[in-house]
């Protein structure tokens, strides 16, 4: 391509501050350093952890920023060092990187990687490349990257250890959900609580991510799948996608917990919290039975009090565990999911409630706030 090497100018949509619709804006893109890879976006979803950052109360945010984690695209060029990719190939960036090197991406115990440094807060991390600058300009100031992906932007700049090769045929308006929600939510079920064929589960939550922790279940042979949403228009989603029962907390006349406990005989063997806040991780744990039960955490709420958990449940055999990203080595995993998908194994399509344009993405916040979308691809 006659780019490499060259700033290409570009639509991107930057959030300039906390709390405002994103802004279109014309932005320069640098060529990829050492090790690094440009990249052209052509589709991108959104996920919860993108509007996180422009929430006013989000502890660590950075302004001016380009969001976006969930895409997939086309490798414009390659910098410096940069073995694995060549122009042309076909990549999904990832948010979680993976070295192949440091102490956590040599242990099978996590899918951690020592690139990351800020694991208490882990979207306040990778905001500049590796050697503390952006490769995003605007109106000539440096514009901060998000999660080291920055997919809201039709050319963006990667770590050759933050992205995944898939094949030359994949489609790349549904395999972007890999890099984020679905692989988040089925992942939690297959890598991180391990469901069992046979067993109980309840799903609380029914986005993308709780849809493919669904998926996940019904995957492992789970018997009964319980999914839980105070919006009742998604239960025909998750029945069929494989939800055996499925319950709106507003519908009940005690606490969900309880109608499950008394639904499965003293609870479920597994619970996953899809939605975040303290209240949803309480009736989560709360439904898993004593002896055996896991609960695992995987959504998160802005300004969250946190979970109050006293020695006693833990002492009666509940397991409370999380997960980031589902468990999977990104970089190895990423594209063996993409062939599933490609073999009809996964079901992605059911997950993309909406297709827009780009210059849509403001209207894309809105149908996720507002509980109308699961997941809402862009396309450049």
């Amino acid at each position: 391509m006659g780019t490499k090497g060259k700033i290409i100018k570009c639509k991107a949509a930057i959030a300039w501050e906390a709390n405002k619709p994103l802004s279109i804006e014309e932005v320069e893109v640098a060529p990829p350093k050492d090790h690094e890879v440009r990249i052209q976006i052509i589709a991108t979803a959104l996920c919860h952890s993108d509007a996180h950052i422009l929430h006013p109360q989000f502890e660590g945010s950075f302004f001016p920023v380009i969001l976006g984690h969930e895409g997939a695209g086309i490798v414009e060029s390659v910098g410096p060092g940069v073995t694995n990719f060549k122009p042309g190939d076909k990549v999904i960036p990832l948010g979680v990187p993976q070295c192949g090197k440091c102490k956590f991406c040599l242990s099978p115990r996590t899918n951690f990687c020592g690139k990351l440094k800020n694991f208490k807060n882990p979207l306040s991390d990778q905001k500049l490349m590796e050697d503390g600058t952006s490769r995003f300009t605007c109106k000539g100031k440096p514009i901060y990257h998000f999660m080291g992906t920055s997919t809201f932007s039709q050319y963006t700049v990667v770590s050759d250890v933050s992205l995944a090769k898939l094949d030359d045929d994949a489609n790349l308006e549904r395999v972007c959900l890999l890099g984020c929600g679905f692989s988040t939510g089925y992942g939690a079920v297959i890598n991180n609580a391990k469901v069992t064929p046979g067993s109980t589960c309840a799903i609380f939550g029914l986005g993308g991510v709780g849809l493919s922790a669904v998926m996940g279940c019904k995957a492992s042979g789970a018997s009964r799948i319980i999914a839980i949403d105070i919006n009742s228009e998604k239960f025909t989603k998750a029945k069929a996608l494989g939800a055996t029962d499925c319950l709106n907390p507003k519908d009940l006349d005690k606490p969900v917990q309880e109608v499950i406990v008394e639904m499965t005989n003293g609870g479920v063997d597994f619970a996953f919290e899809c939605a975040g806040g303290a209240k949803i991780m309480r009736a989560a744990l709360d439904s898993v039975t004593v002896g055996w039960g896991v609960c695992t955490i995987i959504g998160v709420n802005v300004n969250d009090s946190g979970l109050n958990v006293s020695a006693m449940e833990l002492l009666m055999g509940r397991t409370l565990t999380g997960t980031s990203f589902g468990g999977w080595k990104s970089v190895t995993s990423v594209p063996k999911l993409a062939a599933d998908y490609k073999n009809k194994k996964l079901d992605l399509d059911a997950l993309v409630s909406h297709t827009l344009p780009f210059d849509k993405v403001n209207e894309a916040f809105d149908l996720m706030y507002q509980g109308k979308s699961i997941r809402t691809v862009l396309l450049f």
